[in-house]
């Protein structure tokens, strides 16, 4: 579990951290200000947290991991969000417009490790752009890949 210990100020959850620091740091370019683009970011945050956790992410487990979930399931759930993400993207670069935020940050790491759980991200061109976009972004730095699943 991520947890954050900003001087005695503990925050658990990517989730909760990522919309910390953002306030913390007054980053309004990861996290504007205003009911409209909050709610929206809220959303993405939501979707992290339960589609995106309960599809790709749980597919990683089952081969990472071996947890004991259905793959064909978690795997059929994956794709179902990652259909939704991609039919998103086809109008904007990244998630909730023209720049990224931090529900792109929430996704991101889920949705590149998807092939380790056998989620295979052909079919998903615009996905796969949003992917390489936020690849580019200063100060981006890439995870370690785990020999698993697609990529093994």
């Amino acid at each position: 579990v991520p947890v954050l210990d900003d001087n005695g100020t503990v925050i658990a959850d990517s989730n909760a951290i990522l919309v910390y620091l953002a306030r913390k740091l007054d980053r309004q370019d990861w996290m504007p200000l205003g009911a409209q683009a909050e709610a929206e970011i809220q959303k993405w945050l939501s979707i992290a947290a339960g589609p995106i956790a309960f599809g790709p992410a749980a597919a990683r487990l089952v081969t990472v991991f071996k947890a004991p979930f259905q793959a064909e399931e978690v795997i059929a759930r994956a794709h179902a969000i990652l259909g939704k993400i991609e039919t998103q993207l086809t109008t904007r670069p990244f998630l909730t417009g023209a720049t990224p935020t931090i529900a792109d940050v929430a996704l991101y790491s889920y949705i590149a490790s998807a092939p380790e759980g056998n989620v295979d991200l052909q079919p998903y061109r615009e996905v796969r752009a949003w992917l390489a976009r936020i690849e580019t972004l200063p100060g981006f730095v890439a995870f370690a890949q785990t020999p698993a699943g697609l990529r093994a």
